[in-house]
């Protein structure tokens, strides 16, 4: 099991590889606040995804984010640094995305 630690800076890290690709990401049409939580370690992170770009991410949940993530931390770790393919990961449920199907299609593109 990955740590709270390990799992903040996978989404730091997925932070940064958008900021690397933001100008192509751009033009993607998405605004939205996000809430990634952790089911086994109860715990939960959110930001604002905003032109390309993951921002203003803090630890807590956000009950009233536009997109919410739901997975494990191993999971997690495993999304961010290309080992999982999330598509794969939706389908077997060991990922969970609630977003409007818009949105989703939108963030196929960015991810």
């Amino acid at each position: 099991m990955a740590s709270v630690d390990e799992c903040r800076q996978a989404l730091r890290d997925l932070a940064d590889r958008l900021d690397r690709h933001a100008d192509a990401a751009r033009k993607i049409d998405l605004d939205r606040t996000l809430a990634c939580r952790i089911t086994d370690l109860e715990t939960a992170f959110h930001g604002r995804i905003e032109g390309g770009r993951l921002v203003d991410l803090a630890d807590g949940d956000d009950p009233k984010a536009k997109i919410a993530l739901t997975t494990s931390s191993d999971d997690l770790v495993a999304l961010v640094h290309g080992q999982l393919d999330v598509t794969k990961a939706v389908a077997a449920r060991r990922v969970s995305i609630k977003a409007s199907p818009f949105d989703l299609l939108k963030l196929r593109k960015l991810l």
